[in-house]
């Protein structure tokens, strides 16, 4: 499930991180923030005054915004006979006067020379998983921290890297390493399926995995398949329809163009999560569960899966103590609220997601709001030791819904 080792390398040529001080957060009379120079911004930067084009970054778990301006790296005593003393500027903007003390700043140099600096949102998951995309040590010191050569894998889940980098603004490009895109065009014939056929499919090329003993794993080889087959699709339909151009007659068609732009963002939003539930069907299918897959309880809510089934559900005279209820969101966010408001029945919820890195207090509020958290075990390093002891694996929770079932069947049995 790794990357390619140097993954990040086609994207920056080095990347260093520090938590925010009170004086670097502090807008200075000449409206323009420093930071003095470590060492490690010398490997990245060099030792020649230099001025870099820059996008900054402001982003938390519920919004992000952005600026583009200059960065300043020089030797303050470049005249000096002994000392040097470099510093970095970049001006006020947006994202500068966002910025706390104890938010992250990622200095990110590109291949192309570029910097893109992050401030990320001190207790936000975003910021936990940039330092786990980067593979660097978050620190409480306020030093720079570096992961200056890029060159190898630190093992993170393709699937999972490519949905932080798209949150960052950096457009992943999947590689064709197995020709897959050709298979892909010979079936569908450059257009995109119903997703559950795709999902079908994106399964029926994964041959080394075991829905029954390894549950773990099956789920995440599937769904990260079915992305790597969805983004090689769309890489080449959008290069297709790009190629056509954008023209209304002899005019630029900038509707058509916004139209088509959005179609490819809302497209990407519904096909997720729609993908994981239908990945979810095909493994309990696999392990003989009983299940009802989106039914109508109360007020209309769907939960997205619910067990043993709905008619045991609606059933007053069926335990509650025996239902059980699991939601699916590829990505979690603020959005796992909305479980709690489904199944009234079940006071115990379960939620299955593949994001990493959760912040403890949004783990710690599910724990407390009666929630547990489901997570494929691969991903479960991404989370601080205290909480990987609350976390559930895939396995955990086929083997929580077994052991519920056969109590049921047994207590029918006693009848």
């Amino acid at each position: 499930m790794s990357l390619e080792s140097g993954y990040l390398k086609q994207y920056f040529k080095g990347i260093i991180a520090k938590k925010l001080s009170a004086v670097e957060t502090t807008p200075k009379t000449s409206n323009q923030h420093e930071f003095n120079a470590a060492s490690k911004m010398k490997e990245i930067f060099g030792l020649d005054d230099r001025k870099f084009k820059a996008d900054f970054l402001y982003i938390d778990d519920e919004q992000s915004f952005g600026a583009s301006d200059f960065l300043t790296w020089y030797d303050a005593r470049r005249n000096h006979p002994t000392r040097t003393e470099y510093r970095l500027y970049y001006p006020s903007t947006t994202v500068s006067e966002a910025a706390s003390v104890g938010d992250s700043l990622f200095i990110c140099v590109k291949q192309d020379e570029t910097i893109l600096c992050i401030i990320s949102c001190k207790d936000a998951t975003i910021t936990r998983q940039l330092y786990w995309l980067f593979d660097i040590e978050s620190n409480d010191t306020g030093k720079f921290t570096q992961n200056a050569d890029l060159q190898t894998d630190s093992g993170q889940l393709e699937f999972v890297a490519r949905t932080i980098l798209t949150q960052i603004g950096i457009e992943y490009i999947e590689p064709d390493n197995q020709g897959l895109l050709s298979q892909l065009l010979e079936r569908f014939g450059g257009t995109f399926p119903k997703t559950e056929v795709f999902s079908k499919y994106a399964r029926s090329l994964v041959s080394d995995v075991d829905p029954i003993s390894d549950p773990d794993r099956t789920l995440t080889k599937w769904f990260d398949m079915e992305e790597k087959l969805f983004f090689l699709l769309e890489q080449h339909t959008i290069r297709e329809r790009l190629k056509e151009g954008f023209y209304d007659g002899e005019d630029v068609d900038v509707d058509g163009f916004v139209k088509f732009s959005l179609s490819v963002q809302n497209r990407r939003k519904s096909r997720a999560g729609l993908s994981l539930e239908n990945h979810i069907c095909a493994l309990l299918d696999a392990n003989g569960i009983a299940y009802s897959h989106t039914p109508v309880t109360e007020n209309r809510s769907k939960p997205d899966f619910l067990f043993p089934d709905i008619v045991c559900y609606r059933n007053n005279e069926f335990p509650a103590s025996r239902l059980m209820m699991l939601g699916a969101k590829s990505t979690c966010k603020d959005r796992w609220r909305q479980v709690l408001a489904e199944a009234d029945r079940i006071e115990k919820k379960h939620l299955l997601t593949l994001e990493a890195a959760i912040s403890t207090f949004q783990t710690d509020e599910m724990a407390d709001k009666k929630l547990q958290l489901v997570i494929p075990q691969s991903i479960h390093k991404t989370y601080t030791e205290k909480q990987q002891a609350w976390l559930f694996s895939v396995e955990d929770f086929l083997h929580e819904v077994r052991l519920n079932q056969r109590l049921t069947a047994y207590a029918s049995m006693l009848k």
